[in-house]
């Protein structure tokens, strides 16, 4: 089981989108757990204020570190009755590092994670350097990070034992061999003057491997081509390669 605490101004926003699908049915199997923490609990003035003004001056506002601090400590001893390790913080931020399935893949591995998500003009240094590790899921500012954050649940929540209904799934879709994933196809078996491969309809399951294999390639070399150059190619993708360049 891998336990989420989500650091956030808008708790029902994660928790209702976690209430749905796949993810709600996880939680009900007890395979993943959720709970979600408002920093503005921890707030200690009357309006429960969790950001002002820059030292220095600039514009926008900068959430403080108190709030921040104590709601991650609060993860820490909610599952402190639970494992003997506290949860690995992550902050969702566009200064971090880009989000990867290699990375899911680590995170996935982990007991529990604490999601923190930013907001207004970002959060105060002394609490980002209490955080394990800086998240972005791309070159883009958001509102906040909810939206990341709940991309990470998704993208490790999938990875947990038991939450997918095909397991085989997961080693054959995209990134999961640093490849895009081969075009799909089902019924029916032409469709507005489009058919499906040949090869697919053929029961050659060795055909087909070998079809969707290079399928894969050269799809990720047209649309992704950054992650060929940095791929170690073997004799049949070196070919590939020549043949579509």
């Amino acid at each position: 089981m891998i336990r989420y605490y989500v650091v956030t101004v808008f708790p029902e926003l994660v928790e209702r989108f976690c209430r749905e699908g796949l993810l709600g049915r996880a939680r009900r199997e007890s395979r993943i757990a959720l709970e979600t923490i408002n920093p503005r609990r921890f707030a200690t003035d009357k309006h429960r204020s969790i950001d002002d003004t820059p030292y220095g001056g600039g514009s926008g506002m900068v959430m403080c570190p108190g709030p921040v601090v104590d709601a991650m400590e609060h993860a820490d001893a909610l599952e402190a009755r639970r494992a003997p390790t506290r949860p690995t913080r992550v902050l969702l931020t566009p200064q971090g590092e880009r989000f990867s399935q290699r990375i899911a893949r680590q995170l996935a591995a982990r007991p529990a994670l604490t999601l923190v998500c930013g907001r207004y003009e970002g959060l105060d240094e002394r609490a980002r350097e209490r955080m394990d590790l800086e998240i972005s899921l791309g070159d883009f500012v958001l509102m906040g990070g909810e939206i990341g954050a709940l991309a990470v649940i998704e993208a490790t929540a999938r990875l947990a034992p038991g939450v997918l209904g095909n397991p085989e799934s997961i080693e054959e879709e995209s990134h999961s061999h640093g490849l895009l994933e081969y075009p799909q196809y089902t019924r029916p078996a032409e469709f507005r003057g489009a058919p499906v491969p040949e090869i697919l309809l053929s029961g050659n399951h060795a055909k087909i491997a070998e079809w969707r294999r290079r399928e894969s390639f050269v799809r990720t070399l047209r649309r992704r081509p950054d992650l060929i150059h940095g791929r170690t190619l073997d004799a049949e993708e070196q070919a590939w390669l020549e043949e579509n360049t």
